[in-house]
């Protein structure tokens, strides 16, 4: 067979991610924190954006829902377009451009550092804590040495982690001075510090509680049995009778395990919803927070001036950067706040009897059900309802919670979802009189109200809400009575 060569042409579609593309499918994935410091750091590096301080008119015109897009394939040219068109649908800036640039290169006059009255002190650590004490509780210079030592091995939770034997050969002391410094620091506070382990820990508490008799210390030397609630066993042990080992078991629960963590511990961030839903006449209205929202515009007028005052090629090629970057982005966040729109309004739409009537009610979906109602893709949805929160009369749910697996009715009707199932056998649990509820008994029940569900179903959904088994609740039970 002969061999040539010859030339053909070709036209082919590929979709080609470029990075602007790239960033722009990031920024629906965001949560409102992440977004808020990305949005900082463009606004120090991009010197034509401003942040957009003036009040809005309403969460849905700052996100106003487009027509609906034939799936992720026109999300990204649109994306393309935002992030190639230069000047088309930009807003001004009011005000002096020299003015403006003089802000951008020092502090505002108002800007004043605040005063001592106003700034937080540094809170306490357990280290600073302990140390503290040890200054002034142990005199002897020896044991301060040995003791920082030993404040040095203790874990966030007031453990000791470590060997003591490791200090006494650093320090080229004897073992028993160690063990007798430590006893020393195992008086400090709080209560628990600088145990070795749950048992000691435990012990430690109740000895400062005046509380540690022998039949306590026989109880404690013998947690694996109150874990399995082998009450008879315990009662045997301890000498003690079912009513004080029911008051035994309640005085350790009282107790605080870790008593390291009331240090150390950053401030819990409060959850801020993306998406905000609440009745209105006989549906519910649904919009955007608008305090998560940044917005920001592109100063057209100061791009103007400072492109005709240039006069090298490379300035101008900068500013041609930066203000195609600023157009993109402002477009960007406008595409992120309707695609988020689109998606929390047909969940709404979807799981309206669960807003309505509570989680019972909940009904079983999937990613796919949502990009078909909205003709998204699959992969847009997904990243639109991560690390998102929409706040309702019934509470604060993530975006991922109404997405749920289906459980087939046992009359053939319509499918339950998998957590209004884990609500039913929660609330079946909690309800439990004097007979204890095992897991076949749940499965029968559920069976008689239409739920087809196995008995091993029912331990993995008991088990991932930490509820222990029939066996363990009846023990548990036993102790309390």
């Amino acid at each position: 067979m002969a061999l040539s060569q010859r030339l053909d042409l070709r036209q082919t579609q590929a979709l080609v991610m470029t990075p602007q593309l790239q960033q722009a499918i990031k920024l629906l994935q965001l949560s409102n924190m992440e977004l808020s410091a990305f949005i900082e750091s463009e606004l120090e590096q991009n010197p034509l954006l401003e942040r957009d301080d003036a009040p809005a008119e309403g969460a849905a015109e700052a996100a106003e829902p487009a027509p609906a897009a034939e799936g992720d394939g026109e999300d990204v040219e649109r994306w393309q377009e935002a992030a190639g068109s230069e000047g088309e649908g930009n807003l001004d800036l009011a005000g002096d451009p020299a003015a403006w640039q003089s802000r951008l290169a020092r502090p505002q006059a108002n800007e004043t550092l605040p005063g001592l009255d106003q700034t937080l002190s540094r809170p306490t650590t357990l280290r600073d804590h302990l140390l503290a004490q040890l200054s002034v509780d142990i005199t002897d210079p020896v044991d301060r040495v040995i003791g920082t030592h030993l404040v040095d091995m203790v874990d966030d939770a007031g453990y000791l982690q470590g060997e003591l034997a490791d200090i006494a050969e650093r320090l080229d002391c004897l073992p028993a001075r160690v063990e007798a410094t430590l006893k020393l620091m195992q008086r400090l506070d709080p209560p628990g510090v600088f145990a070795r382990d749950l048992a000691e820990c435990l012990a430690l508490q109740l000895a400062d509680r005046d509380r540690l008799d022998p039949a306590m210390r026989a109880l404690i030397d013998n947690l694996p049995l109150l874990a399995s609630r082998n009450a008879p066993a315990l009662m045997k042990l301890c000498g003690v009778d079912a009513e004080d080992l029911a008051e035994m078991a309640a005085e350790l629960k009282a107790l605080n395990p870790k008593p390291g963590l009331a240090f150390d511990q950053a401030a819990a961030e409060p959850v801020v919803p993306d998406v905000l839903v609440r009745p209105q006449g006989a549906g519910f209205a649904i919009e955007l927070n608008n305090d998560t929202l940044p917005r920001v515009l592109v100063n057209n007028r100061y791009y103007a001036e400072v492109t005709s005052a240039a006069r090298s090629k490379a300035d101008k090629d900068y500013l041609a950067e930066r203000f195609q970057q600023a157009n993109w982005l402002v477009k960007a966040l406008h595409q992120r706040a309707t695609t988020i729109l689109k998606v929390s309004t047909e969940i709404v739409r979807q799981q309206e009897g669960f807003f309505r009537h509570g989680v019972q009610h909940l009904k079983p979906l999937v990613l796919r059900d949502i990009a078909e109602a909205i003709e998204m893709h699959e992969s847009t949805v997904s990243r639109v309802t991560s690390n998102k929160y929409m706040a309702s009369p019934r509470g604060i749910y993530e975006l991922k919670y109404f997405f749920t697996s289906s459980i087939a009715a046992a009359s053939g009707g319509e499918a339950l979802s998998a957590e209004a199932v884990r609500f039913r056998i929660k609330a079946l649990i909690e309800a439990e009189a004097e007979d204890v509820l095992s897991d076949d008994r749940i499965v029968e029940i559920l069976l008689k109200e239409g739920i087809d569900i196995a008995r091993r179903t029912v331990a993995k959904y008991r088990e991932a809400m930490r509820i222990p088994s029939s066996v363990q609740r009846r023990r548990e039970r036993s102790l309390t009575l």
